[in-house]
């Protein structure tokens, strides 16, 4: 009987222990893994166009400098992102854009990467508008996103676009669905909305937001 305690007592503590390093590990494997990602996109560009730039060490192997590339990668993300604003920079970008949604097969992929970065950034941010929708029953609500407030082009006149993220996952499911079965959230940030969903419902909201009809 002992035992068997010893053993329950030992599983629970096993089970804290997981519940406390499991997020702790799994963030730092990711954040680590993507650092590592954009830390290793520029070294070997830079040591194929200039591959005594950075020396060799005593096997002749290029040296490389841990957090340089990503560095490196950063500033250039901001320096074009800077330099994108002014006039002449920005038609030749305009340019360069158009020139690759018109260019078949580059076509597809190019606007689909591009739709998608913009979903969550820049002027054309399509996840800020938290909605609860029913789709199955008319008792049964999600939490998603509208993404679009006109349909005319499939020939719907009173529906919307609505994304629905599905829990522990990167993936969703789109809905085309009538306004009244739509309910904009408030009090709940786009945020709180998608961590909220995305959990299951586990994440826990602010007190002060209420969902409201």
């Amino acid at each position: 009987m002992k035992t068997k305690l010893l053993l329950k007592k030992i599983f629970q503590y096993f089970l804290q222990g997981l519940i406390i390093l499991a997020p702790i590990a799994i963030t730092v494997y990711a954040v680590t893994a993507l650092f590592n990602f954009i830390d290793g996109i520029l070294p070997p560009l830079v040591e194929r166009i200039f591959p005594h730039l950075m020396g060799t060490d005593a096997e002749g192997r290029s040296i490389k400098i841990p957090g340089l590339g990503f560095i490196v990668v950063i500033l250039v993300v901001i320096f074009v992102g800077y330099i994108s604003s002014s006039f002449i920079v920005g038609k030749l970008v305009e340019l360069f854009d158009k020139i690759l949604e018109r260019t078949p097969g580059i076509k597809l992929i190019y606007t689909t990467i591009k739709d998608f970065f913009e979903a969550f950034a820049g002027d054309k941010r399509k996840f800020d508008k938290a909605v609860m929708v029913s789709i199955e029953s008319p008792d049964v609500w999600q939490i998603g996103f509208i993404t679009r407030e006109e349909l005319h082009e499939f020939g719907l006149q009173e529906f919307v676009a609505v994304y629905i993220p599905q829990s522990y996952a990167l993936t969703g499911r789109l809905y085309f669905v009538k306004r009244d079965r739509v309910r904009l959230l408030t009090d709940i940030s786009s945020t709180d909305a998608m961590k909220f969903a995305i959990s299951g419902g586990v994440t826990e909201i602010d007190e002060e937001h209420e969902i409201k009809k």
